[in-house]
């Protein structure tokens, strides 16, 4: 199976995950997957993956209310999200 493929496929889960009852994250987190998670290391994606396991109270907290959460992976992701899908 090309590798494209099986990309394509991740990309489309990380979308639909991304998907949040609220508009403000389904933006921020659908914006990175479009446009930086593509590029961005292993341990980066593997971060953001682990940050679509929590629920949007916590989510919320951290990205639109400048909380921090205590992992330093997630912390580091986390300001990424903040900083936009340029940073």
């Amino acid at each position: 199976m090309p590798r494209d493929d099986e990309q394509a496929r991740e990309l489309a889960r990380l979308r639909w995950q991304c998907r949040r009852g609220m508009l403000e994250l389904d933006e921020i987190l659908r914006a990175y997957v479009d446009t930086r998670y593509p590029g961005a290391s292993a341990g980066e994606q593997a971060a953001f993956r682990r940050l679509l396991d929590y629920q949007d109270p916590e989510l919320q907290q951290w990205l639109l209310l400048d909380r921090e959460p205590e992992n330093e992976d997630l912390r580091a992701i986390v300001t990424l999200l903040r900083d936009g899908p340029g940073a």
